[in-house]
């Protein structure tokens, strides 16, 4: 990984949701539209990776004026090189390593998702709403193992053994029949997704070739997820736990400073 090894991969894997309610389930059709077009966007598909640096922030203002809420998790994975998860490996059947460790973190995204759910439909509506799950799809991971991997967790879940348990998936709002997986290039609602992933990407990759720029992940804050006023672990994620083990930058801390991250947990201890 870079900067360590000569031609490394990114030390950042980073994943972006965006959750909406079912009356508007049509609606991100229409809203990657108008956002393309008050950028000037003229390709048909949402590409964030695709659009000029002085477009991005259009985008980005415009997902934050939409009615949905906006999750990220962000994973430094410097602290991992050389890591084995033996336990994991021993219950993925065979699932390659890099997959183990997607499959972690999709969990740990669901967990925040089905626990705001959870929470915004007992609110609401006084009884728990389920929430369905479109994923992009990923080279070799597909639907059939994304069900498998859901199942395997309620099955955990149900006789006590998950692996760090101090959160799981909120099974009262979840259900493994409601996962899908589709090409983003083909669904609105992942190119939004897809937006949020890449603004939040650049935002803690500071090496080339990535253009390091920290100021669009900073304009989700009126639709990042919080609870309570808590945007940590919530809307975003950082991992690894133990902060102080990414070693970031002062300029990389001051983007979860701004979600109301306390920088000292950064400092190594």
């Amino acid at each position: 990984m870079r900067p360590r090894d000569a031609n490394g991969a990114s030390p950042w894997f980073v994943l972006g949701g965006i959750l909406t309610q079912i009356t508007y389930e049509s609606g991100p059709v229409q809203w990657v539209r108008d956002i393309a077009q008050s950028a000037s966007i003229r390709q048909t598909a949402l590409h964030f990776r695709d659009l000029e640096e002085w477009q991005k922030p259009i985008v980005c203002l415009g997902i934050n004026q939409l009615p949905l809420r906006v999750f990220a998790l962000t994973s430094n994975k410097l602290n991992m090189r050389g890591h084995r998860n033996v336990r994991a490996e021993a219950r993925s059947l065979g699932i390659p390593i890099d997959q183990v460790f997607y499959n972690w973190c999709i969990r740990l995204l669901l967990e925040r998702v089905t626990g705001y759910c959870y929470w915004h439909s007992m609110r609401h509506f006084g009884e728990p709403r389920h929430v369905k799950i479109l994923l992009s799809e990923r080279g070799t991971h597909g639907y059939a193992r994304a069900v498998w991997y859901g199942q395997m967790l309620k099955e955990q879940s149900q006789t006590g053994s998950t692996y760090l348990s101090t959160r799981t998936i909120d099974w009262r709002v979840f259900d493994t029949r409601l996962i899908s997986v589709k090409q983003h290039q083909f669904d609105a609602g992942l190119q939004l997704a897809d937006v949020v992933a890449s603004s939040f990407y650049q935002a803690v990759d500071i090496l080339p070739p990535t253009i390091w720029n920290p100021s669009n992940a900073r304009l989700f804050k009126d639709r990042l997820t919080s609870v309570g006023g808590r945007y940590e672990n919530w809307g975003l994620t950082f991992l690894p736990f133990k902060y102080w083990e990414a070693d970031l930058r002062p300029e990389q801390i001051s983007l979860f400073e701004h979600y109301g991250f306390d920088r000292l947990r950064f400092q190594r201890r």
